[in-house]
């Protein structure tokens, strides 16, 4: 069995959330879409505060100031939801 070696971490560039879902657009052409229920921080925020993000450490992740919502690019390809929806849904 192999498993998946990514030569070059992903890099977000640009963020758009909706109330249904976060989508990232990675500086390598794709778009990564998951739904917003899981990170519930960003589905509670206003529209406003989800506007309101920072890329970190040149697009290896982002952040959102107004509701302390910290995700990584590479979590997002991986799948991985927030500690908060896994504990909700365990």
């Amino acid at each position: 069995m192999s498993s998946l070696v990514l030569k070059i971490a992903p890099r977000a560039m640009a963020v758009v959330c909706s109330d249904d879902e976060l989508r990232v657009s990675l500086t390598d052409g794709r778009w990564l879409s998951v739904p917003i229920v899981w990170f519930p921080r960003l589905a509670h925020a206003s529209s406003s505060e989800r506007a309101n993000y920072e890329l970190l450490g040149e697009g290896q992740g982002i952040h959102w100031p107004g509701v302390d919502e910290d995700i990584s690019v590479m979590g997002l390809v991986a799948g991985q939801s927030s500690i908060e929806f896994k504990a909700a849904y365990a």
